[in-house]
């Protein structure tokens, strides 16, 4: 039994990473005052519209300072993969430590995978075995069957609040307070062809791939708590793959702060095989 639960751990712990995974085939190439003026949802503005609205009010915000964890559960094994960071909604860049879990066999701890979101693709520092320490790996987004929601460990932000756009059956639950803010909280279910549809521009290709590729069973249940401005403070998703079922949440603070995300130059990409993790 306890060698069955150690293969489960490791199998689970490699889903945390599964777009490091994905790759083994080889591949290449608090809150400031934001100063946006954006007015509070409206009391005769329906539920749903409010939360689809969700991602244009992040963009109005420019910036933010996140952390994100993503629950794992298979089998009667739980794992967790914490990142935290900073996200620029505007030019769509983010850069998160992720932490992996402990393999459950022992071992030294694993070093933190530096992740930089960028619209399109996803570049891993610290990939491990295969890559040189000073080499970033580079995946495009829309080649994978998620789109980045849960490959790197770590939903991209505003990956998570474009889903939004394709909320159906949205309820208001009511106010509560995350992180000493008042919010309010809405309940409802994403459908992914929606959302691919209504996505922005830098978003599109990522989402649509998830919706075409049927991520999720087309399906994504939320709990999101919007602040005053209507800005996602809060955004808890649930994520079916493979026989896994998986809880992305991400919290988000410190409007306005200054991020300064820069993307690896051509020649720090490692274009050689990786190996699975």
């Amino acid at each position: 039994m306890g060698q069955q639960r150690r293969h489960r751990g490791r199998a689970i712990t490699a889903v945390a990473a599964a777009g490091l995974m994905a790759v083994a085939t080889g591949c290449s190439g608090g809150a400031a005052a934001d100063g946006s003026g954006a007015e509070a949802p409206g009391k005769d503005a329906s539920a749903g519209d409010v939360v689809r609205r969700s991602a244009d009010a992040l963009v109005r915000a420019g910036s933010s300072k996140a952390r994100t964890s993503m629950e794992m559960a298979s089998g009667g094994t739980r794992v967790t993969v914490r990142g935290a960071g900073v996200y620029d909604f505007r030019e769509q860049r983010g850069r998160f430590d992720v932490v992996l879990p402990q393999d459950p066999a022992g071992g030294r701890a694993r070093r933190p995978i530096t992740e930089l979101m960028s619209g399109g693709a996803l570049y891993m520092k610290n990939r491990g075995a295969g890559v040189p320490a000073d080499k970033w790996v580079r995946i495009e987004t829309r080649s994978l069957s998620d789109g980045n929601l849960v490959t790197g460990g770590a939903t991209d932000p505003l990956a998570a609040a474009e889903l939004l756009r394709g909320a159906r059956d949205v309820t208001y639950v009511g106010e509560e307070r995350v992180a000493g803010t008042e919010v309010r909280h809405y309940r409802g279910v994403v459908d992914l062809r929606a959302a691919a549809k209504a996505a922005s521009a830098g978003q599109r290709g990522a989402v649509g791939a998830a919706a075409a590729k049927g991520f999720s069973g087309g399906k994504v249940p939320f709990d999101v708590y919007l602040d005053e401005r209507g800005r996602v403070r809060k955004l808890r998703q649930q994520f079916t793959v493979s026989n896994a079922d998986v809880a992305s949440t991400t919290l988000l603070y410190d409007f306005g702060v200054p991020t300064g995300v820069r993307l690896p130059a051509e020649k720090d990409i490692f274009a050689g095989k990786i190996a699975a993790p």
